[in-house]
Order: C-alpha cells, then structure tokens, then sequence
C-alpha cells in the first residue's frame, strides 16, 4: 500500500510549508526580512514498465510505460529577494540601504557577516554598532564631542562641531554583494554569513558596480506580504487536509482487505 507513504511524504511537505509561511509571518515587522519559500520536488519513481520497452506479445513499443512516483521531498527554502519599503525614521544611525547590497560586521569571533538592518547604534566607545554590539565595517568612531551626525547616499559618515563651520568626515561604509544572494547562511538577528554557495563578498563603495545607496533616517521594511502569505497557509492547509484523507483512505481499504473471509 503505496498510498501510506506517498501520503505521509505530502503531509511532511505541507507542514515544512506551514512551518516556512509561519516564520515570514512572524518576521513581517522584522527590518530587511526577506520572505523565504518552500520549493518541493517529485521523489524517484517505480519503473513497473518502462516507456519505449517492446511489447513482447506483439512487438510494439511501450509509448508511455507505467511510472510510480513515491511522493515529494523538500528542495530549498529560497530567499525571494525584494527590496523592502522605506519607513521614516528619523534617527540619525537609522540607515536603508537603497538597491542591492548588504553592510558588513564583525563579529565576536572575527567573522565577517552581513545584515540589510540598518538600525545602528552607538557604543559606549563611540563606534558604530548594531543593536546586538557588533561593529560595522570600517569601523567608524563618532567624537563625544560631535553635535550630529550625517550620513550620506555613498556612506560618507561626517560629523558636526559646535566650534566648526564644515563637518568632519569620520569615515566611508561600504557595501558587499554576492554572485549568488541566496546562496548566504541565515544565522539569526538578521545577519548572513558566507558559503562556497553564495560565493565571496565583492565589496564596493555605496552607489558604484550596481550596489544601492545609503538613506539615512529610514529603514527597510519586511518584504513580506501578508495578504500572500495567508492565501499560502491556507492552500498548505487544504493540501495537508487532503493527504490525511489519502491516509483515511488507505486505511478503510486495508481494513477492507483484512476482514475478507
């Protein structure tokens, strides 16, 4: 009885489904979230009879054989890449990043990692951190001296003085892209680490080889879309409802099968 376990397969798939369109839902207020979707595939198949094989009664040619396929596996859960809205802020370390491209930080344990969230913060020391204290590339230190900060579209970090007409630059960010975006580990708190997938970082300056700008007083937005997702939760619904009826199924007919006098 194949139906068992093609079932359960399809049931395991919708779940995984669920459980993906639960955690974009749960990040639709997370900054520069992007959603995620659960990509599936057809499992290998039985070969009863396979197409092209010659019928030994009359010697004519199979034209389509008899494949069983034996369920579905999950493929990838795949970053739909969108750029988010940009919300006003008006914080003067609020950044969005406008376009392509990922701000770079250092973590801990000297492990560069790459995060769209630009909701910055200032350290006790004064450098430029994110709200989990890990400092962003190049590491840039504001005075306590300094009125106000300006950021702007190349990130050109200046600084301004009560005893000076012209600002200060204190430094420039920078942006890092990928050959492939997807290809990056999700590690939590909005940050993404390098993999042989996703290739190495290609850093440039805001603005320049087809990287974003920088917006200071605004953040990204979630690209989730609620309305999108709750339509996908309820088709992973039905499709779950409907493999546990497959199982139903199945089982009335072994009860049948076994009750046979």
């Amino acid at each position: 009885m194949r139906a068992l376990e093609i079932a359960a397969a399809g049931m395991s798939a919708q779940q995984t489904r669920v459980e993906v369109i639960s955690n974009n839902l749960a990040n639709m207020s997370t900054t520069g979230y992007n959603a995620r979707r659960a990509e599936f595939a057809d499992l290998h198949y039985q070969q009863m009879a396979r197409p092209g094989t010659i019928n030994a009664a009359d010697g004519t040619v199979l034209p389509t054989g008899v494949q069983l396929g034996l369920g579905v596996r999950p493929t990838a859960v795949s970053v739909m890449l969108s750029q988010g809205s940009l919300a006003a802020t008006g914080g003067d370390l609020d950044v969005a990043i406008e376009g392509k491209g990922y701000l770079e930080v250092t973590l801990p344990n000297g492990t560069p990692a790459y995060t769209r969230d630009g909701a910055l913060k200032r350290s006790p020391d004064g450098q430029i951190v994110t709200s989990d204290g890990y400092p962003v590339v190049p590491g840039i230190t504001i005075p306590p001296d300094a009125r106000s900060i300006s950021i702007n579209a190349e990130g050109e970090v200046y600084a301004y003085f009560a005893n000076q007409v012209q600002p200060s630059l204190l430094g420039q960010f920078t942006l890092a892209d990928f050959t492939n975006p997807k290809g990056l580990e999700a590690i939590g708190s909005n940050l993404f680490t390098e993999t042989p997938a996703s290739g190495p970082s290609l850093v440039s300056t805001p603005g320049q080889n087809g990287l974003g700008v920088l917006r200071q007083g605004y953040l990204e937005d979630s690209s989730v879309d609620p309305v999108k997702e709750v339509t996908d939760l309820i088709e992973a619904q039905r499709g779950y409802e409907l493999n546990s009826k497959v199982i139903t199924a199945a089982d009335q007919m072994l009860g049948a099968m076994v009750q046979i006098r």
